[in-house]
């Protein structure tokens, strides 16, 4: 007999091998038809996966986690499908999962077209109308790389020619197409119905400049109509409130080709980025951190001791001087260590916390350069904290609760806790590992905090919590980190003194909550559409006379409030007052203040919103007091 555990703990008896799908028909005709794959003792398989021991079993339907990845894979199989039956000489490669949906490399000489890409839809939704079953075979290697050559699907020969010749490999066959896959895939092209493809790329193949350019096909796929609907126009959304848009529109910033992934700062950009620093700088003074300023570049050997040289090297720049290698610094913690390594520490003195608005660079691939949110130029709200292991559980609560501060101050009220877990490359042992990562997860646990774990995404020296923001369209950003490293320290010569006149070496605590600074800003104007409040506007206030006659007054405004440190200026062009009053509403400008001969003669001012919104006749003083009780504290 075999007896299948279901997830609520019941049990179901066959006398023979089962299929994954014959154990949902037995539980029910509804169970079956919804039925997309199954996870037998944790692993994910096919619906057609046969059981032929003991086991536990979840059916997987679209309620499940596991559904969408299922999904998206099956419809890159769909699109491939498509593409071949609609241009037969194109070669498939390869046809991954990514983030809200999937892509598919094609090797096609004629580039496709938006034309093309409604044609292959077209195709995808007529192959889903054919409900085609999807079933699992298996070859070896050499019997794999010869179906596909006589296929003339050389890519695809390539990358299985790549794996060990003992090991089998699956393939997935729907109607005509057959391709390489380790799946799970759905039980038949019918269950794929809510998708759309969304743009073609240039890509490498294999990700080599060298090599020859393919076409990349995106596309988005989702469990139903009304969750791709959502996404397209979260897309949309999106679109209005790319960072660069209006990053142009309201005179920020700009980026050059001369500078790529360098970030050019204009006057009102740099207004917002010095709100944004001063404000966190309150931060670092309120919470005990001594501020610090570290080279821009130092010796390679001094990367070669930190690690960073063996793990990081290709993300690096590189200069020379008088036979000396020098490296732009990528992080700022080591430069932290040679300021606490400038005298000896006792146990008494620590915690010991340095914070430092760093200027960092990264070697990162161009095509990954985004707006300023991926740059290779960037300042981080850098902290190192200096500890005994017996202070990091308070240190972590501590810092948890200035983060969540933080991201409430600046607008964000939903985040998800993450603990990125030891890597493949990393410096250490195990049980180094396990002493920082039960650390992290004791710290969250006494602030009373629920988290996710993230196997194999720590950073090579330690494992971090990376706090994870939701945005006003739902986007989720990593912000904050918070890592244990027991390595640096006695890499670069760390110690203070302990209880016990023995020199140790402290544990150090690298810590951000804004990190890039670039980066961050980049979201807040996408998280605000660029109408920031008040508090962060690069001007809070314009100041418009309806004529010439009320100008020196207007400017009289204008200079009394920002005497009193609020960020206003003056229009006193010769416009109609509803011009003015337009521009600056496109402007995001938060507060339009209007002033005819009446406001002149009575020493008052015409309040208007940029949505509008008419706040009466208010004292210059009144207005003043309601910029102040806007503006949030550090």
């Amino acid at each position: 007999m075999i007896n299948i555990t279901l997830p609520d703990g019941s049990r179901r008896e066959f006398d023979h091998p089962v299929t994954v799908a014959e154990v949902a028909a037995s539980i029910g005709a509804g169970l079956a038809k919804a039925a997309l794959a199954g996870k037998v003792d944790g692993t994910l398989v096919d619906a057609s996966f046969r059981i032929d021991h003991d086991a536990e079993l979840a059916i997987v339907t679209d309620k499940s986690p596991e559904a969408l990845d299922v999904l998206r894979h099956s419809t890159a199989h769909l699109l491939a499908q498509a593409t071949q039956r609609l241009f037969p000489d194109t070669q498939v490669t390869i046809g991954p999962v990514i983030d809200n949906g999937f892509y598919y490399d094609f090797a096609r000489k004629m580039p496709f077209t938006p034309e093309d890409l409604e044609k292959i839809e077209a195709e995808m939704k007529k192959i889903v109308a054919e409900e085609l079953p999807v079933a699992r075979s298996v070859l070896s290697r050499d019997d794999a790389v010869k179906f596909f050559r006589d296929k003339n699907e050389e890519y695809k020969a390539q990358i299985i020619e790549s794996i060990p010749a003992d090991q089998e490999l699956s393939l997935y066959t729907q109607g005509e197409f057959t391709d390489l896959c380790r799946g799970p895939h759905v039980p038949n092209t019918g269950k794929l119905r809510a998708f759309k493809l969304m743009k073609v790329a240039g890509a490498y193949w294999r990700g080599n400049s060298d090599n020859e350019m393919l076409q990349r096909v995106y596309g988005t796929a989702w469990l139903n109509d009304k969750d791709l609907k959502a996404y397209l126009t979260q897309l949309e959304e999106a679109d209005k409130r790319d960072h660069r848009k209006i990053g142009k529109a309201q005179d920020l910033f700009h980026l050059q080709e001369e500078g790529p992934g360098l970030v050019f700062w204009h006057p009102k950009g740099w207004a917002i980025w010095q709100i944004v620093e001063q404000y966190m700088r309150r931060v670092y003074r309120q919470t005990g951190y001594g501020e610090v300023r570290c080279p821009q570049i130092l010796d390679v050997s001094l990367w070669q001791k930190s690690g960073h040289w063996d793990n990081y090297k290709d993300n690096m720049f590189f200069t020379e001087s008088e036979k000396h290698t020098y490296a732009l610094k990528p992080m700022n913690c080591p430069g932290h260590v040679q300021v606490f390594n400038q005298g000896l520490h006792s146990y008494r003195d620590l915690p010991i916390r340095y914070g430092e608005f760093g200027a960092c660079h990264r070697n990162e691939p161009s095509g990954a350069l985004h707006g300023i949110l991926r740059v290779r130029g960037f300042t981080q709200d850098d902290g190192h904290i200096f500890c005994t292991e017996d202070q990091i559980e308070s240190e972590v609560r501590d810092f948890h609760q200035q983060a969540l501060k933080v991201y409430s101050d600046f607008g964000f009220s939903d985040i998800q806790i993450k603990i990125a877990l030891r890597p493949e490359s990393r410096l250490g042992d195990d049980a180094t590992w396990d002493k920082a990562e039960d650390a992290l997860r004791s710290a969250l646990r006494s602030a009373g905090v629920e988290w996710q774990e993230l196997p194999g995404e720590g950073a090579f020296y330690g494992p971090k919590i990376e706090y994870h923001l939701k945005d006003a369209i739902g986007r989720t950003w990593q912000l904050g980190t918070m890592q244990v490293d027991f390595m640096m320290p006695s890499r670069l010569g760390a110690e203070y003194v302990d209880e016990h006149s023995q020199k140790r070496h402290p544990v150090m605590l690298h810590r951000a909550i804004v990190g890039s600074m670039e980066r961050f800003l980049g979201i807040l104007i996408e998280h605000h559409a660029g109408q920031f409040p008040a508090w962060l506007a690069p001007i809070q206030a314009v100041v418009m006379n309806i004529t010439d006659a009320q100008a020196e007054y207007a400017d009289q405004v204008r200079k009394t409030l920002a005497d009193q440190g609020f960020r206003v200026v003056s229009d006193l062009r010769n416009e109609k007052i509803g011009y003015k009053i337009r521009e600056h509403t496109l402007q995001r400008v938060p507060y339009l203040l209007v002033v005819g001969d009446r406001e002149r003669e009575e020493g008052r001012v015409s309040v208007r919103s940029r949505g509008g919104e008419d706040l009466g006749s208010q004292t210059i003083e009144d207005f003043a007091n309601r910029l102040r009780a806007e503006h949030v504290p550090a």
